[in-house]
């Protein structure tokens, strides 16, 4: 009788570790669509921490699209083209 209770416990106890660990997974991603801010771009890429994000120092679909996006053709994507910029569009997710 001891150890069917201890099953159940132990199953439950599994059960409970698999729910949680998937419901955290489910709200990183949540968490990650959100696009970052000039701020935190300026932060993880202003190499030369000069306040401005240049060609060399982007990487990604800012890169990609520098050209776009610089529409003062300066050479720099300052806050006000980086909030005007074309957002990049989604990949389409493959359905099992």
């Amino acid at each position: 009788m001891k150890s069917n209770t201890l099953k159940v416990v132990l199953v439950f106890g599994i059960a409970l570790f698999m729910s949680s660990s998937a419901f955290a997974q489910s709200k990183d991603r949540q968490e990650r669509k959100e696009p970052p801010t000039y701020a935190q771009l300026l932060k993880e890429m202003d190499k030369n921490e000069d306040g401005k994000l240049s060609e060399d120092e982007i990487k990604g679909p800012l890169k990609d699209d520098f050209a776009k996006i610089d529409t003062d053709e300066d050479g720099f994507i300052s806050e006000e083209e980086f909030k005007n910029a074309p957002k990049p569009e989604r990949k389409e997710r493959k359905r099992d």
